[in-house]
């Protein structure tokens, strides 16, 4: 109003910008309802703690179970290869020609 005081004694609702694309973090404004961060202190993290004890073990464990079933693919698609590129070899080659000529 022209000349008026700012106050109104109308109620404000407090907004607070969440940021480009909802980002809680960019635009200065409180994480949503409901979202729960966690950290860790720097001093408390030991990344490599059992590697060498549980880790390699470990790892050799996943991949002993996994064997069955990475290993036969790659064989088979080994061998359709070969079989592929030796007829493919074979048709592209003087005999090879020949005999689809007969066909």
């Amino acid at each position: 109003m022209a000349g008026g005081s700012d106050s109104t004694g109308a109620r404000t609702k407090v907004t607070y910008h969440i940021g480009g694309w909802g980002n809680p973090y960019e635009g200065g404004g409180f994480p949503g309802k409901g979202v729960t961060t966690f950290a860790l202190s720097s001093n408390r993290q030991s990344p490599f703690r059992g590697f060498l004890s549980k880790g390699l073990f470990n790892t050799f464990r996943r991949s002993r179970n996994q064997f069955l079933y990475v290993v036969p693919p790659f064989v088979a698609a080994y061998f359709t290869m070969q079989w592929a590129i030796e007829r493919n070899e074979y048709l592209n080659s003087k005999a090879g020609r020949a005999e689809l000529e007969e066909e």
